[in-house]
């Protein structure tokens, strides 16, 4: 019976129910790619608390993110390393608990480091080996994947490159201790380096979350927002990427964006759509196709206003993943992008 308790009380959750409760808001394909980078035993912990919440009221859940809004948009710059981590702990844990806990973070050498060099771009690790030794890069090169390393070793200076292939043809077993000054050099100049380039701003984050939410939803947040802290609203608004903002891609680029997107959401999105929009995608479709997609729409009668959402934002993230690759442009406004004819 505890699962039909409707919780009202914002005051009275948890930081594990708020955590269960913000997953659940962002959608299964958000949450998915959360859970990607949580343990089995977190996910099983969220995954418990979610199964025992019940029903949340929607003033809970706008308090949930407008509180989350706030605390991204004031908390500033965090530096979090081992040493502070031990300080912590050291404040709540004995000695021997804490002495545990660090080892298994630290792990033995190179067990986590590798990994995540795997994710790091062949652009800005191979920018950084070659400023650094050629013993250092070859020992590196080892250790991560063939691909990964073939791809690095080609963002590297030719002469550079050749001496690093000499050193890794001469390599035998790498020592302990070379190793460990290696990982050491890794994480003390270049994680470090590259975690404080890769902050990301908050704005920017909950832009792209409120640009996923159910429109009703995101509307009733930001309108939270905006009596709250009017000034992040303002910016997240700005930042939002939304079905009305594809009038500022271009002839070539909306073409290239009607080739990509599935044919049969175009007209449904195209029902919620603004006049001028409209016309910019019959523009650039032939005039048998535009009369088809005219014919399509008319033939809908009335839809649901959740069906055209849904159609639209399933655009715009195709415009995003063009954009991402490089085959449309979209224009921010900015003088830059202004065209000369």
């Amino acid at each position: 019976m505890s699962n039909l308790r409707i919780r009202e009380d914002y005051r009275t959750l948890t930081g594990k129910e708020k955590a269960a409760i913000f997953l659940l808001s962002l959608g299964e394909d958000h949450t998915a790619r959360i859970f990607e980078h949580m343990n089995e035993e977190e996910i099983l912990e969220i995954s418990t608390v979610m199964s025992n919440l019940g029903k949340v009221s929607a003033t809970v859940v706008e308090r949930l993110f407008i509180d989350f809004a706030e605390q991204m948009s004031s908390t500033g710059t965090l530096v979090g390393t081992y040493d502070s981590t031990e300080r912590l702990l050291m404040k709540v844990l004995g000695k021997d608990k804490v002495d545990k806990i660090m080892e298994e973070i630290r792990g033995p050498a190179g067990r986590n480091m590798w990994e995540k060099l795997g994710n790091v771009s062949e652009e800005i690790l191979g920018n950084f080996l070659q400023k650094e030794y050629p013993q250092t890069v070859a020992v590196v090169l080892s250790k991560i994947s063939p691909d990964h390393a073939a791809r690095v070793m080609g963002t590297l200076p030719e002469n550079f490159a050749m001496e690093v292939i000499h050193r890794m043809l001469k390599m035998e077993a790498v020592q302990k201790d070379i190793l460990d000054d290696v990982e050491r050099t890794l994480r003390t100049e270049f994680m470090t380096n590259l975690a404080k380039t890769q902050r990301r701003d908050s704005h920017e984050m909950m832009a792209e979350i409120f640009n996923n939410l159910d429109r009703t939803v995101e509307t009733r947040f930001m309108e939270g927002l905006e009596r709250s802290q009017p000034e992040s609203a303002e910016k997240i608004r700005s930042l939002m990427f939304t079905f009305e903002d594809l009038v500022k891609l271009d002839a070539s680029s909306m073409q290239t964006l009607i080739r990509a997107v599935d044919k049969e959401k175009l007209p449904m999105a195209m029902k919620g759509a603004t006049e001028s929009l409209r016309d910019l995608f019959f523009s650039n479709m032939s005039e048998r196709a535009a009369k088809i997609m005219r014919e399509d729409m008319a033939a809908m009668g009335p839809v649901r206003l959740k069906e055209v959402e849904e159609s639209q934002q399933y655009i715009v993230n195709v415009a995003k993943d063009l954009e991402a690759r490089g085959e449309i442009k979209i224009a921010t406004g900015n003088d830059e992008d202004q065209l000369i004819y």
